[in-house]
Protein backbone atom coordinates (compact mmCIF):
# COMPACT_ATOMS: atom_id res chain seq x y z
CA UNK A 1 0.00 0.00 0.00
CA UNK A 2 1.31 3.44 -0.86
CA UNK A 3 0.57 6.53 1.23
CA UNK A 4 2.38 9.85 1.04
CA UNK A 5 4.17 10.32 4.34
CA UNK A 6 6.88 12.67 3.05
CA UNK A 7 7.85 15.12 5.76
CA UNK A 8 5.97 13.25 8.51
CA UNK A 9 7.82 12.35 11.69
CA UNK A 10 6.78 9.12 13.34
CA UNK A 11 7.77 7.71 16.71
CA UNK A 12 7.39 3.97 17.33
CA UNK A 13 7.30 2.83 20.94
CA UNK A 14 6.62 -0.42 22.74
CA UNK A 15 6.87 -4.06 21.85
CA UNK A 16 9.21 -4.98 19.02
CA UNK A 17 7.77 -7.78 16.90
CA UNK A 18 7.68 -8.79 13.21
CA UNK A 19 4.54 -6.71 12.53
CA UNK A 20 6.19 -3.57 13.92
CA UNK A 21 9.44 -4.30 12.03
CA UNK A 22 7.50 -4.57 8.76
CA UNK A 23 5.50 -1.44 9.61
CA UNK A 24 8.72 0.45 10.30
CA UNK A 25 10.02 -0.53 6.84
CA UNK A 26 6.72 0.44 5.17
CA UNK A 27 6.64 3.84 6.88
CA UNK A 28 10.16 4.64 5.70
CA UNK A 29 9.38 3.36 2.19
CA UNK A 30 6.45 5.79 2.13
CA UNK A 31 8.62 8.77 3.07
CA UNK A 32 8.25 9.03 6.86
CA UNK A 33 11.10 9.98 9.13
CA UNK A 34 11.37 7.71 12.16
CA UNK A 35 12.84 8.77 15.45
CA UNK A 36 12.40 8.83 19.19
CA UNK A 37 10.92 12.31 19.21
CA UNK A 38 8.64 13.65 21.92
CA UNK A 39 6.76 15.76 19.33
CA UNK A 40 6.10 13.45 16.36
CA UNK A 41 3.37 13.94 13.79
CA UNK A 42 2.32 10.38 14.59
CA UNK A 43 2.91 8.14 17.59
CA UNK A 44 2.62 4.39 17.10
CA UNK A 45 2.44 2.29 20.24
CA UNK A 46 2.89 -1.45 19.91
CA UNK A 47 1.56 -3.66 22.67
CA UNK A 48 2.45 -7.37 23.02
CA UNK A 49 0.56 -9.28 20.33
CA UNK A 50 0.78 -12.72 21.91
CA UNK A 51 -1.13 -13.51 25.08
CA UNK A 52 1.10 -12.94 28.08
CA UNK A 53 0.51 -13.04 31.80
CA UNK A 54 1.76 -10.17 33.92
CA UNK A 55 1.51 -7.70 31.05
CA UNK A 56 1.77 -4.03 32.00
CA UNK A 57 0.26 -1.45 29.66
CA UNK A 58 0.26 1.57 31.96
CA UNK A 59 3.60 3.07 30.89
CA UNK A 60 2.70 3.05 27.19
CA UNK A 61 -0.74 4.47 27.89
CA UNK A 62 0.81 7.27 29.95
CA UNK A 63 3.13 7.98 26.99
CA UNK A 64 0.12 8.17 24.68
CA UNK A 65 -1.60 10.67 26.96
CA UNK A 66 1.50 12.85 27.37
CA UNK A 67 2.37 13.00 23.68
CA UNK A 68 -1.32 13.29 22.77
CA UNK A 69 -1.67 16.35 25.00
CA UNK A 70 1.32 17.95 23.26
CA UNK A 71 -0.20 17.14 19.86
CA UNK A 72 -3.47 18.71 20.95
CA UNK A 73 -1.72 21.89 22.08
CA UNK A 74 0.02 22.29 18.72
CA UNK A 75 -3.20 21.47 16.85
CA UNK A 76 -2.44 18.22 14.98
CA UNK A 77 -1.28 14.65 15.35
CA UNK A 78 -2.16 10.99 15.24
CA UNK A 79 -1.83 8.13 17.67
CA UNK A 80 -2.12 4.51 16.58
CA UNK A 81 -2.05 1.53 18.92
CA UNK A 82 -1.17 -1.93 17.60
CA UNK A 83 -3.04 -4.31 19.90
CA UNK A 84 -4.71 -7.71 20.05
CA UNK A 85 -8.22 -8.24 18.69
CA UNK A 86 -8.90 -9.53 22.22
CA UNK A 87 -9.41 -5.85 23.08
CA UNK A 88 -12.85 -6.02 21.52
CA UNK A 89 -13.65 -9.72 21.99
CA UNK A 90 -12.24 -11.21 25.20
CA UNK A 91 -10.68 -14.66 25.07
CA UNK A 92 -11.70 -17.05 27.83
CA UNK A 93 -8.31 -18.71 27.50
CA UNK A 94 -6.53 -15.43 28.31
CA UNK A 95 -8.70 -13.32 30.64
CA UNK A 96 -5.96 -11.09 32.09
CA UNK A 97 -4.46 -10.39 28.67
CA UNK A 98 -7.93 -9.63 27.27
CA UNK A 99 -8.62 -7.22 30.13
CA UNK A 100 -5.37 -5.35 29.53
CA UNK A 101 -6.04 -5.10 25.80
CA UNK A 102 -9.57 -3.83 26.52
CA UNK A 103 -8.06 -1.12 28.74
CA UNK A 104 -5.91 -0.01 25.81
CA UNK A 105 -8.98 0.21 23.55
CA UNK A 106 -10.86 2.19 26.19
CA UNK A 107 -7.94 4.61 26.38
CA UNK A 108 -7.92 4.94 22.58
CA UNK A 109 -11.57 5.93 22.62
CA UNK A 110 -11.20 8.26 25.59
CA UNK A 111 -8.22 10.02 24.03
CA UNK A 112 -10.09 10.35 20.72
CA UNK A 113 -12.89 12.18 22.52
CA UNK A 114 -10.57 14.34 24.60
CA UNK A 115 -8.04 15.25 21.89
CA UNK A 116 -10.42 15.76 18.99
CA UNK A 117 -10.80 17.39 16.59
CA UNK A 118 -7.09 17.92 16.01
CA UNK A 119 -5.65 14.55 17.04
CA UNK A 120 -6.87 11.24 15.57
CA UNK A 121 -6.51 8.23 17.88
CA UNK A 122 -7.14 4.69 16.59
CA UNK A 123 -6.09 1.06 16.98
CA UNK A 124 -5.40 -1.97 14.84
CA UNK A 125 -6.60 -5.14 16.58
CA UNK A 126 -4.74 -8.22 15.38
CA UNK A 127 -5.96 -11.78 15.50
CA UNK A 128 -3.91 -14.77 14.36
CA UNK A 129 -1.15 -13.27 12.19
CA UNK A 130 1.84 -15.02 10.62
CA UNK A 131 3.18 -18.52 10.25
CA UNK A 132 4.46 -19.17 12.88
CA UNK A 133 2.09 -16.90 14.76
CA UNK A 134 3.45 -13.51 15.76
CA UNK A 135 0.03 -12.32 16.97
CA UNK A 136 -3.06 -13.99 18.38
CA UNK A 137 -3.63 -17.51 19.59
CA UNK A 138 -3.61 -20.70 17.50
CA UNK A 139 -7.08 -21.56 18.82
CA UNK A 140 -8.39 -18.52 16.91
CA UNK A 141 -7.69 -20.22 13.59
CA UNK A 142 -10.51 -22.72 13.96
CA UNK A 143 -12.90 -19.83 14.58
CA UNK A 144 -12.01 -17.45 11.74
CA UNK A 145 -14.29 -16.97 8.76
CA UNK A 146 -11.37 -17.10 6.31
CA UNK A 147 -9.81 -20.25 7.87
CA UNK A 148 -6.21 -19.05 7.71
CA UNK A 149 -3.87 -16.77 9.62
CA UNK A 150 -3.49 -13.24 8.31
CA UNK A 151 -0.21 -12.10 6.82
CA UNK A 152 2.08 -9.49 8.30
CA UNK A 153 1.54 -7.46 5.11
CA UNK A 154 -2.23 -7.42 5.74
CA UNK A 155 -1.65 -6.08 9.24
CA UNK A 156 0.79 -3.43 7.96
CA UNK A 157 -1.59 -2.26 5.23
CA UNK A 158 -4.28 -1.63 7.83
CA UNK A 159 -1.87 0.41 9.94
CA UNK A 160 -0.94 2.42 6.83
CA UNK A 161 -4.62 3.24 6.33
CA UNK A 162 -4.59 5.01 9.70
CA UNK A 163 -1.30 6.76 8.85
CA UNK A 164 -2.57 8.03 5.49
CA UNK A 165 -2.91 11.85 5.53
CA UNK A 166 -6.05 11.45 3.38
CA UNK A 167 -7.75 9.65 6.28
CA UNK A 168 -9.02 12.62 8.28
CA UNK A 169 -12.35 11.45 9.70
CA UNK A 170 -11.68 8.14 11.46
CA UNK A 171 -10.96 8.39 15.17
CA UNK A 172 -11.68 6.36 18.30
CA UNK A 173 -11.86 3.13 16.32
CA UNK A 174 -10.27 -0.30 16.35
CA UNK A 175 -10.09 -1.98 12.98
CA UNK A 176 -9.81 -5.74 13.53
CA UNK A 177 -7.49 -7.70 11.26
CA UNK A 178 -8.54 -11.12 12.47
CA UNK A 179 -10.11 -13.06 9.60
CA UNK A 180 -13.59 -12.59 11.05
CA UNK A 181 -12.79 -14.01 14.49
CA UNK A 182 -14.28 -11.05 16.35
CA UNK A 183 -17.43 -11.18 14.20
CA UNK A 184 -18.69 -13.80 16.63
CA UNK A 185 -16.56 -16.89 16.54
CA UNK A 186 -14.46 -15.78 19.51
CA UNK A 187 -17.27 -16.30 22.00
CA UNK A 188 -16.73 -20.05 22.16
CA UNK A 189 -13.33 -19.80 23.77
Amino acid sequence: MHVDLAGKSISLRGDNNPVVAALRDALVANGATLGDRTDPDMLILSFPLLPAEGLSVEALLARAESIGDAMGQRGHGRILCIISAAAGMPMRRHPDYSRKMASVLTTVRTLAMRLGPHVLVNAVGLGAIGEPLVAGDSAMLGHTSVKRPGSIAEAVDTALFFADPLNTYTTGQMLSVDGGWSAGYGRSF
